[in-house]
């Protein structure tokens, strides 16, 4: 009975290969491998992946002596470790494994980020064994000074740990200088927690796909890149204005639930507007370019104007109760709130019923035209 082949993997994550010695991956191959290792030693002689490349060569050779059935390779992902670079890893990965017919998996790996891919690798071939390589050193505190001073000067540590520092530090000097030195600490806090959550809950890669989309746009000459433009002047507009209406309904003290809602009542029409012409542009690229697509879009203009118009229900009745001073009495606010929640409910109804309708419409011609959209999306 055959043997079942084996693939000896190792994942450089953040793509040192090519951004350090120009090698683009996947590298397939013995001989491949070690040009890689050896490029990248050369070009960085203290990075990590090195030891891992070398590992990955010698447990192919350990393999191969032993008569096992083995391939080996070297896959990398992106650089800022982003969405597309996992992305990438595993399309390369499903290549890889098609090419050379592998069954299952050896892993060797530096650990760190790279092992944050397992469960990418194990979705195209299953992992067997996993191998960590740790570079040993000597444990005093001058190897520690430097270990520390190195990876102060990665670019990606140096974004993570520097910038949120340095940008607090200055916000710190700037409130010294205005003034108001008693709002120091709270804006430096402040902006701490905000990177905080904003890593804890991955919004900066949110960020991050959202800015790889307007590039792609602008590539690709879509009508999504104005959109996503004015999408952004609207939101800076809706946050300024939102400011404006928390001082105009509490200029002194409201305390912070009001305050939110003195925002969203005088922002969600234009951050609800902004929403609304990002969905528009991309529903004009996916009738152009994705027309089987149509359906999955269709639908999220209707959810934003729906929510925007619940949110401003709202925070109408609430600002109503809570400040004797709003515009509109207590009794019309009630009023608003139960039209806005009326609207709310129709508007997401009237979404849904179009998307279920737009998608048996494209099913019907997808069925009656299969050769014509063939050629249409070649």
């Amino acid at each position: 009975m055959a043997q079942d082949r084996t693939l000896v993997l190792c994942i450089d994550r953040d793509d040192d290969i090519g951004f350090k010695a120009g090698i683009s991956s996947p590298v397939v191959g013995r001989d491949a491998c070690i040009n890689v290792a050896t490029a990248l030693g050369l070009a960085d002689p203290e990075d990590s992946d090195v030891n891992a490349i070398f590992q990955t060569i010698k447990t192919y050779d350990s393999l191969k002596k032993k008569g096992e059935d083995v391939e080996v390779a070297v896959l990398a992902g992106n650089h800022s470790l982003s969405i597309d670079g996992d992305r990438k890893i595993g399309v390369d990965l499903a290549s890889v494994v098609a090419g050379t017919g592998a069954k299952n998996c050896i892993l060797v790996t530096d650990g760190g980020e790279d092992e944050f891919v397992l469960p990418i690798i194990q979705s195209v071939i299953p992992v067997s064994s996993i191998q960590r390589v740790i570079v040993k050193q000597m444990p005093n505190l001058e190897g520690t000074y430097y270990i520390i001073k190195k990876l102060l000067e990665d670019p990606k540590i140096a974004k993570v740990v520097l910038v949120p520092i340095g940008l607090a530090m200055l916000l710190y000097a700037m409130a010294y200088l205005l003034g108001y030195p008693q709002i120091a600490t709270v804006i430096v806090v402040g902006v701490i927690g905000i990177y905080l959550l904003f890593k804890g809950y991955g919004i900066d890669e949110i960020f991050s796909y959202s800015l790889n989309a307007m590039q792609t746009s602008l590539r690709g000459g879509r009508i999504t890149f104005v959109a996503y433009i004015v999408a952004i002047v609207l939101v800076i507009v809706g946050v300024i204005m939102g400011m404006f209406s928390v001082l105009a309904l509490y200029p002194d003290e409201g305390g912070i639930f009001f305050d939110l809602l003195s925002f969203v009542y005088g922002s969600v029409f234009y951050i609800t507007g902004a929403g609304m012409v990002a969905s528009a542009g991309k529903i004009i690229d996916v009738y152009l370019n994705e027309f089987l697509n149509l359906g999955k879009v269709i639908v999220i203009p209707f959810f934003i104007l729906a929510i925007g118009v619940v949110a401003y229900g709202a925070s109408v009745y609430m600002l109503a109760i809570g400040n004797p001073d709003f515009p509109l009495a207590v009794d019309e606010a009630i009023k608003v709130i139960l039209l806005a929640t009326s609207a709310g409910l129709i508007l997401a109804s009237l979404g849904v019923y179009i998307q279920r309708s737009i998608i048996l419409w494209t099913e019907r011609i997808k069925n009656e035209n299969p050769v014509d959209l063939k050629s249409q999306n070649a």
